[in-house]
């Protein structure tokens, strides 16, 4: 870590060519006899990726920034800050540190963090950012996470871990034992040292897998921003054998869009073509499977088993989108030719073609204040529809 970095004309460099094309600005070499042009291109990348993920790092000028690897795998801010919520106590320690955005926000609800990271330099970076965060009651420790566990024999309130998704095999992967650590082989070392265990995975991983390689999982946590999915959270409880609760959550520019369920709960569902106002579930719990549970719990009826559209005559406070209802069209060649449409929104469900092919057949532009839903309704007959979103 080069400390030179943080020195007034550097930084004033660092913000003047923020936006500058990096591999021209790299060409003409560093105007810095301590700072290489590879040092300050970094902290440029570090300024870009934060900016919005992180804002409290992007706007104190003493923070350091590590590798981009570094930035891309980190939580966001307001991802860290909700695990921090789900569990507190004396002490937690977070096997995969990192560049240590979750360990800032853990700090706010444990008396004492452990920091561990098996990177030293990445690991001499958090500790001087944390110094100038003022964040005081972490702990840090370089090396094996797993030999600092055996070693130690302490009880933490917590532990925590976001194992890496990469592994040099197979670059980006998908099952929960090829990740690093591999936390589903290490449970039963793991239950030694604490009773919970909070894990944080990619959202590409699949939600019931994940729990059948696990241990006692007592809670799943779904997160968006903006209606991307980020993150999986899995909170587990030594010892805990009952129904799983599955918990959405999406923060929008406008609210926190909040639904849960119980993953083996039955619920009853009904069917309708579509009424008055038509909702997509957002993106959150969508990727939870609750698609019955959604329906049940704000007395929706559903197009298709598979469409995963709802609708009712009634406006209601829905976790997602909603749209008024104002043409209904069966799907043929013939109406394609008629819709009378050069710009709308197009979303398809449970349907054959997809949007790029839709638009290619009708030549609608994107955009505008048309929204179009191409899907298949209860009886298995393809529909468009023709809505309005409701703001």
């Amino acid at each position: 870590m080069n400390l030179h970095i943080l020195n007034t004309e550097v930084q004033n460099f660092i913000n003047q060519h923020i936006n500058d094309d990096l591999a021209k600005l790299i060409l003409k070499g560093s105007p810095f006899k301590e700072v290489s042009i590879q040092e300050i291109a970094q902290q440029i990348v570090g300024k870009q990726k934060s900016e919005k993920k992180l804002p409290t790092w992007y706007k104190n000028s003493k923070i350091i920034f590590p590798a981009k690897l570094n930035l891309e795998q980190t939580s966001s801010e307001i991802t860290a800050k909700y695990k921090s919520e789900l569990t507190k106590g004396k002490s937690i320690i977070d096997l995969t540190g990192g560049f240590g955005i979750d360990c800032f926000y853990f700090a706010q609800s444990f008396e004492k963090v452990t920091h561990c990271e098996i990177n030293a330099e990445l690991s001499t970076i958090v500790q001087h950012n944390f110094k100038e965060l003022s964040c005081i009651n972490i702990d840090f420790f370089v090396g094996d996470c797993l030999d600092h566990l055996a070693n130690n024999r302490k009880h933490y309130d917590c532990i925590y871990a976001d194992p890496s998704r990469r592994n040099e095999k197979k670059g980006k992967v998908f099952l929960l034992e090829d990740c690093l650590p591999d936390i589903p082989n290490q449970l039963d070392q793991l239950w030694n040292y604490t009773d919970t265990i909070l894990l944080k995975y990619a959202p590409m991983l699949d939600i019931q897998k994940g729990i059948e390689s696990l241990q006692f999982p007592k809670e799943v946590h779904v997160v968006a921003i903006n209606n991307e999915v980020k993150e999986l959270l899995f909170l587990l409880k030594k010892g805990f054998k009952e129904n799983i609760t599955i918990k959405t959550i999406n923060f929008s520019k406008e609210n926190k869009q909040l639904f849960e369920f119980k993953k083996d709960d039955v619920v009853d569902v009904s069917y309708s073509e579509p009424l008055q106002y038509l909702y997509e579930p957002n993106s959150a719990i969508l990727k939870s499977g609750g698609f019955n549970q959604v329906a049940n719990q704000f007395r929706l009826k559903k197009l298709h088993p598979h469409s995963h559209l709802y609708t009712s005559n009634d406006e209601i406070d829905f976790p997602g989108r909603m749209f008024l209802v104002e043409a209904i069209f069966p799907f043929n060649k013939k109406q394609l030719r008629n819709l009378g449409i050069s710009k709308a929104n197009i979303t398809t469900r449970n349907f054959p073609l997809s949007v790029d092919e839709i638009r290619k057949k009708t030549n609608i532009k994107s955009g505008g204040e048309i929204y179009l839903f191409f899907t298949t309704n209860h009886q298995n007959q393809l529909l468009i529809i023709k809505t309005k979103k409701v703001s």
